[in-house]
């Protein structure tokens, strides 16, 4: 069968001759690899998923690359589920437990030059346009798994099996959907297994929480030069980017710098405006570490290094509900009563702020200004174990070892009427990631001050 390779539309053609002279001269590069870190934790993983659905084979593809335009593909990020049961960060590779609940990784190992074109021809996977991959027994080192060439992968399917679908398509079209929602059902139980960190994740976080908070110091000490360009936002953007590619693999999801009325958009990521030193950056962004663990921490600073008496009275209302939420962490307590407790806080404020009726809050009508909920777990994913069933996720109970933020918010937007004008524009988050311990909660993001008299000597001391 004739090697498929992926080429671009202005590749040179390959004579004969060349082709001959590429394939020898090469040095040998078999390299001695170790297990991977988290190799032991990945195995210990693969074994509870195995035990949740036994007797069955399970399919869970890394994913696949994504072209960004034309014959340039995005940086590949491989899919979370892959990630914790193998390590891997290769596209294309699928991992797949026998009913006996032995494990085999199908992948596209680094092949023989003397064989091949592809290391030198091929833009997806050529060793001189990408970079090096394991060859099998490289693999097999690093994952600790036993590994074979994905070419085999149509062959070891040849039965029933469960797919974590929707991640790769030619693995979909390899097996029969399995019907009766068990695919679903694989795709929740690998949620639910994500819920509680082990040790290693939690070690993963808490780098990735503190590399977030130097991030954070970055962009404070630029606040100067960022003021003064035309697109500030994108200013502190870039700031932000660099400390995450310095010490992580990139940002774990789109930073949101929102200067002034920006900051009541939720998801504002143009990051496109000027900053105005009259008023507030709300800044959410998280490093995402090497084994693609994220942060996701926010803190609403006010550019000119001091809190307006608005901005003081709209920020420590979000100030006392997140502090107010965060004080009701420990296991056993339901996973929604810390956004309750932090909605009674800010609902109670509004009250006393005049803006709304006994009545009006009572009926919830505080959700005009606040919009969406208070927090969510966080791990491999910023919006972690999202596919986990509500009665373990949102209707369940805290549990040792969760990891989640805290991050109420009010956003009042510039055009709401049932505002005074001194109120309107101004958008508030405070958030921060914690791990929930044996007794109550430890606040990983400690690093960074959360009153406002501690932001404003904190930003201070950073540009002295």
């Amino acid at each position: 069968m004739a090697e498929k390779i992926n080429t671009g539309s202005h590749d040179l053609p390959i004579s004969d001759a060349l082709a001959e002279f590429m394939r020898g001269g090469w040095a040998g590069t078999r390299e001695d690899v170790p297990p991977l870190p988290v190799a032991a934790y990945a195995a210990k993983r693969r074994a509870r998923l195995a035990e949740r659905l036994p007797g069955e084979r399970l399919v869970i593809p890394s994913g696949t690359l994504r072209a960004r335009s034309n014959d340039d593909d995005h940086r590949f990020r491989t899919h979370s589920a892959f990630a914790y049961l193998t390590g891997g960060q290769q596209p294309d590779d699928v991992l797949v437990i026998e009913p006996s609940g032995d494990a085999r990784l199908f992948l596209h190992p680094r092949p023989s030059r003397a064989e091949s074109q592809e290391f030198y021809r091929d833009r997806r996977y050529g060793e001189f346009w990408v970079g090096r991959r394991f060859d099998l027994a490289e693999a097999d080192a690093a994952y600790q798994i036993e590994c074979a060439h994905i070419d085999a992968l149509p062959a070891a399917l040849n039965g029933p099996a469960r797919v974590l679908r929707g991640v790769d398509a030619s693995v979909d079209a390899l097996v029969s959907p399995a019907g009766d929602d068990r695919d679903a059902e694989l795709a929740a139980v690998l949620s639910e297994l994500r819920l509680v960190k082990d040790e290693w994740e939690i070690a993963e976080l808490q780098q990735a929480v503190d590399a977030t908070a130097r991030g954070f110091e970055d962009v404070v000490r630029a606040l100067p030069a960022a003021l003064a360009h035309p697109r500030g936002e994108r200013y502190v953007e870039g700031v932000f980017g660099m400390r995450s590619r310095l010490e992580g693999n990139a940002v774990g999801y789109q930073s949101i710098v929102a200067s002034g009325a920006h900051a009541c958009v939720l998801h504002w990521i143009r990051n496109d405006g000027r900053l105005d030193p009259a008023e507030m950056l709300l800044l959410d962004a998280g490093v995402e570490g090497d084994n693609l663990y994220t942060a996701d921490v926010t803190r609403t600073l006010p550019l000119s290094g001091r809190f307006s008496p608005v901005q003081r009275q709209v920020y420590d209302l979000v100030y006392e509900a997140q502090t107010a939420a965060i004080a009701v962490l420990r296991p056993g307590v339901r996973f929604r009563e810390f956004h309750e407790t932090a909605m009674r806080v800010i609902s109670d404020g509004l009250r006393e702020w005049g803006l709304l009726s006994r009545a009006q809050a009572d009926a919830g009508l505080h959700r005009r200004y606040t919009l969406c909920s208070s927090g969510h777990m966080l791990g491999l994913d910023v919006h972690d174990c999202a596919r986990a069933r509500a009665e373990t996720y949102l209707d369940g109970v805290l549990e040792e070892g969760q990891v989640l933020t805290v991050e109420p918010g009010l956003y009042l937007q510039p055009d709401d009427l049932t505002l005074p004008p001194e109120l309107r524009g101004i958008g508030v988050r405070i958030e921060d990631d914690l791990v929930i311990t044996a007794d109550g909660a430890r606040l990983m993001s400690a690093a960074l001050p959360r009153r406002a008299d501690e932001i404003e000597s904190w930003m201070a001391a950073l540009a002295g």
